[in-house]
């Protein structure tokens, strides 16, 4: 795994081919109290469980992004409404069994908030 001296990580949180992926993609790594940077969620996962791993991406100082499956983010959606620090940010992202609706996108209503369609013209 490589070093995260150099800088901030990217965290996943999905289903098992999605963390796969980023995995082979060479995101993985683990902390100096080897807590590793992602969380596979399977249909039996408790909410709980994805919420408190949720909370702990949030206040690890080491993590800058945080990539979440927007079906998974669904599940924990009062979590990331209540996060307003832009960093990590909160990136929802399509699974391989739910495709990405804008609609229910946090970070992209909040930024359709702080602008006027005219600001776009």
């Amino acid at each position: 795994m490589a070093s995260s001296r150099s800088g901030k990580l990217l965290a996943v949180i999905g289903d098992e081919d999605t963390c796969t992926g980023f995995l082979l993609g060479g995101i993985g790594e683990l902390n100096k109290h080897r807590h590793p940077n992602f969380m596979v969620v399977e249909k039996d996962t408790p909410t709980n469980e994805i919420e408190e791993q949720l909370k702990k991406f949030l206040n690890r100082q080491d993590i800058a992004i945080i990539l979440i499956s927007q079906s998974i983010a669904d599940v924990v959606r009062h979590v990331i409404d209540a996060h307003v620090e832009p960093i990590p940010t909160i990136l929802e992202i399509p699974s391989k069994d739910a495709p990405y609706d804008p609609s229910k996108d946090s970070i992209l209503r909040r930024a359709k908030g702080m602008f006027s369609a005219e600001d776009f013209r």
